[in-house]
């Protein structure tokens, strides 16, 4: 197998994929009943579809000849501001009440807190050597 045919399956695959993960995120996105649920599709199932479809830009790229990774900047920067503004949305709509409230955390002390529990007090308390 020659390099070129090996670049072109893998740009064929990365398409494919790309499309199912982004035809499965524009069918959550339609389909899902509330807006917390609808929010959840896009970001995961987009992400990933978008992914796909940036590595076959790259990988077309390169078999053409005039190589680039200019993606690779595109994908860092979804990757990153994606679950961000999901988290932001979703931040958005608990505040506003227009959905279902998260249940409280169950009793701890020391959930998401710098509380220390009796037990490890002394473990605390310590000074770490170096």
């Amino acid at each position: 197998m020659t390099l070129d045919l090996i670049l072109t399956v893998g740009v064929a695959i990365s398409l494919i994929i790309g499309l199912f993960f982004t035809f499965v995120a524009a069918i959550g996105l339609l389909k899902l009943d509330n807006s917390m649920s609808r929010l959840h599709a896009p970001t995961k199932a987009g992400t990933v579809g978008i992914g796909a479809f940036l590595m076959a830009s790259m990988l077309n790229s390169f078999l053409i000849g005039q190589g680039s990774l200019h993606e690779l900047l595109i994908m860092g920067f979804l990757f990153v501001t994606a679950p961000i503004s999901a988290n932001f949305m979703a931040k958005v709509n608990i505040h506003n009440q227009s959905c279902i409230t998260p249940p409280p955390p169950p009793r701890d002390d020391t959930w998401a807190t710098l509380n220390v529990p009796e037990a490890d007090r002394e473990l605390a308390e310590t000074p770490v050597e170096t």
